[in-house]
């Protein structure tokens, strides 16, 4: 597979080329979910990685081409997943909404689950959300019916948001990291109330903290957030979170930071941000590339596998 004609199918793909995909990538999830495939080790909708191999950590872009292209022609993940059977990437979810391009950007992020399921770690954000938590503006419907007219838009759009009550909630580095693309679920007791928290209605479960979720530094406990869902979470919060899964570091997206990236809690929470530009005028995009297994001891440990552009 070569990038650049990559890109021109994503850009050139019709309606039926769309909805095939999808079909392809929800049968790949189905078999995944169900233990069909042995190489990943996955509870609900977590998945446990073992501390080996290299890794590619992707925050949101909002149907930015341009940030993905570019994050996909430095990584080189084309060349090396064909060379390397433990070459990974793991997006942190929100792939649509507030860009033109988004058609696009999930046309080739499902294109690279499909082409390399075993590489390929696709996590759910709010922008992906449960229906009675959408993110807004919810504009990806309007994106499609752009691209390929009204009735076959809207026929993508519903399969589409299907396919992503199928995304996974969260990625486990064993003994080092988590990944999840908003906050700190905070009443969690397990890792299998991470696992599982898609099973029950959001208002009722983890999944709309795991979604919504933001870390302050000033605060102590949980308050609700100004977003309308989820809570503003203090260090104490994440601490505990940490010590229950047995990592040192959690990974999320969800919120635009200038550098491309930001850290909370004593750099206990790394943010990244992979969409460049307007509507967030944000001066970099940021995301993270880890060889594993590898010893996080300092902000400045992670600062060095940071790659801004």
């Amino acid at each position: 597979m070569e990038l650049n004609k990559l890109i021109e199918k994503s850009l050139a793909a019709k309606p039926q080329n769309f909805l095939e995909l999808i079909n392809e990538v929800d049968i790949i999830l189905s078999r995944e979910q169900e233990h069909e495939i042995k190489r990943l080790d996955i509870i609900g909708r977590l998945i446990r990685m073992p501390p080996e191999g290299e890794v590619t950590v992707i925050g949101d872009l909002h149907g930015d081409l341009a940030s993905l292209r570019q994050i996909l022609f430095e990584t080189k993940f084309l060349d090396e997943v064909q060379h390397k059977h433990n070459a990974y990437l793991i997006f942190l979810g929100d792939y649509g909404d507030r860009g033109i391009y988004s058609p696009e950007v999930y046309y080739i992020v499902l294109t690279l689950k499909r082409s390399f399921p075993e590489n390929v770690i696709l996590l759910q954000g709010n922008h992906e959300g449960p229906e009675d938590l959408l993110a807004y503006p919810h504009d990806l419907p309007y994106h499609l019916r752009r691209k390929f007219g009204l009735e076959e838009g809207l026929k993508v759009y519903e399969e589409l948001s299907q396919l992503f009550r199928r995304f996974y909630t969260a990625v486990i580095i064993e003994g080092t990291i988590v990944m999840l693309h908003g906050g700190v679920p905070s009443e969690v007791k397990s890792i299998e109330d991470l696992a599982f928290a898609y099973k029950k209605h959001p208002a009722e479960s983890h999944l709309e903290e795991i979604l919504w979720s933001d870390p302050i530094d000033e605060l102590h406990g949980k308050y609700p957030s100004p977003r309308g869902a989820g809570y503003l979470f203090g260090e104490d919060i994440t601490d505990r979170f940490l010590k229950v899964l047995g990592v040192k570091l959690l990974i999320r997206g969800h919120e635009p930071a200038d550098n491309g990236y930001k850290f909370n809690h004593s750099g206990k929470i790394l943010t990244l941000f992979s969409r460049k530009g307007a509507p967030y005028y944000n001066t970099f995009a940021a995301y993270l590339t880890l060889k594993l297994p590898t010893k996080l001891c300092s902000i400045s440990d992670i600062e060095r596998l940071i790659r801004r552009f």
